[in-house]
């Protein structure tokens, strides 16, 4: 059961993500707008779009209280995940002993850095009147998986052998189940499952941001409007 419903998530996450890369791809651009200053070669373009993605530079020049808090969800949201990848392997190298505190002090930071984000949206005016429902159930979702994680951390512990267990056998065995038998596994089923919901809303929701950003046009253009003249694709032909 775990198997199947494992597969079915991660085809419509998959097949969801790759059909908004061709929508965005697909997407007519019909001016050239780059945000300046842009840079005026398709060189420039690409450092612009690493210094974007790497270290959000647009947001830390438009706002750096959410820079910050936003940053720093998106570092501890990698840490954490890099944790986790000991679950799927039956052997890990032995140095990745020694990350699992890394990997623990991270999962704190990022439940913080969520919950300062998710109290922006409360107590800013601004951004509590841009604040969608889909929007605060996307930080629940995050928050949720979060608290859940470090509650098994720290307070209900899970019976992990079971778990990594079914995660190990996961792609080899339609089998693959998950045996409840104490708090601490309720937790986990209850973190796995808002995993999968997660999941499933990355698709459709602004958390295709991740791919969008390479599709800009603010951010994707070469300068050069008088160097070479800009084809509205509509009217290419």
């Amino acid at each position: 059961m775990l198997t199947y419903l494992t597969y079915t998530v991660l085809v419509v996450f998959v097949a969801g993500f790759l059909w908004k890369i061709i929508l965005y791809a697909r997407s007519p651009a019909p001016l050239l707008i780059p945000t300046t200053p842009a840079p005026v070669t398709k060189g420039g373009v690409r450092l612009r779009l690493i210094r974007e993605v790497v270290f959000f530079e647009s947001l830390f020049k438009a706002d750096k209280l959410l820079w910050a808090l936003g940053y720093a969800f998106h570092i501890t949201l990698a840490l954490v995940l890099v944790r986790h990848i000991r679950y799927f392997f039956e052997r890990m190298p032995p140095y990745f002993e020694h990350y699992q505190i890394i990997g623990q002090l991270a999962g704190v930071a990022m439940v913080g850095a969520l919950g300062l984000l998710w109290a922006r949206r409360f107590l800013i005016d601004r951004v509590r009147h841009i604040s969608s429902k889909a929007d605060h159930l996307i930080l629940v979702l995050l928050l949720g998986i979060g608290v859940s994680g470090l509650l098994m951390d720290y307070v209900l512990r899970p019976d992990i052998i079971a778990i990594k267990r079914a995660m190990t056998t996961l792609w080899t065995s339609p089998a693959a189940a998950l045996s409840v038998t104490g708090p601490g596994d309720v937790i986990f089923i209850l973190h796995l499952a808002m995993v999968f919901v997660l999941l499933l809303i990355i698709p459709f929701s602004k958390l295709t941001h991740m791919e969008g950003i390479f599709f800009s046009p603010t951010r994707n253009q070469v300068d050069n409007p008088r160097e070479k003249r800009h084809v509205n694709p509509w009217s290419a032909d």
